[in-house]
């Protein structure tokens, strides 16, 4: 018997070396793609450099489900350019265009008034009650490029949470069942 069991303690502990392997590569993985995020932060300015059209609004521009890529300099904002601004009491970001910009005279201060380009009117109606301008602090960046129909997944995922969780346990077996 102690040859058998010696030959079970070893396949149980290459087993084992394994599991531990892969969850460290998983980690890796993860780790990276934090590190990876949070460089692409201080490389843009941007809090979240990229963003998924979640509405029409912005068509026929911008697409629901395109991806857009933000970046957010000293540069003074301009009428025309497209913003993504969080305004209070909202979690979900806004892609909208810059209408009209306003200097406060005793300040110096800029503020903003956004639309979207399939709206009929501005967007004084998204911003917090009372609230008529965009300052600095709500925008989170300017629109610099984009990626067509890629963030459906993402849209997909939010919408149907259980393609989510089928998805996750598919990759986590993966992951786990790999020999490598």
């Amino acid at each position: 018997m102690g040859w058998i069991g010696d030959t079970v303690d070893s396949i149980k502990s290459i087993q084992i070396r394994q599991l531990l392997t892969q969850a460290v590569s998983l980690g890796m993985i993860v780790t990276s793609a934090l590190i990876i995020w949070k460089a692409l932060m201080c490389i843009t300015g941007s809090e979240s450099p990229v963003v998924v059209v979640l509405s029409g609004s912005m068509e026929p521009g911008f697409k629901r489900g395109d991806i857009l890529f933000l970046h957010m300099s000293k540069d003074p904002i301009r009428a025309g350019e497209i913003v993504v601004f969080n305004v209070d009491g909202r979690e979900i970001p806004i892609v909208h265009r810059v209408i009209k910009v306003h200097e406060r005279q005793d300040t110096g201060e800029v503020e903003v008034l956004t639309k979207g380009d399939n709206n009929y009117g501005d967007d004084r109606l998204l911003y917090a009650q009372g609230q008529l301008w965009l300052q600095r602090h709500h925008i989170m960046g300017r629109a610099v490029g984009f990626l067509p129909y890629v963030g459906w997944v993402t849209i997909i995922m939010t919408e149907k949470p259980i393609i989510k969780y089928i998805l996750i346990g598919a990759l986590g077996l993966l992951v786990i069942t790999s020999k490598d």
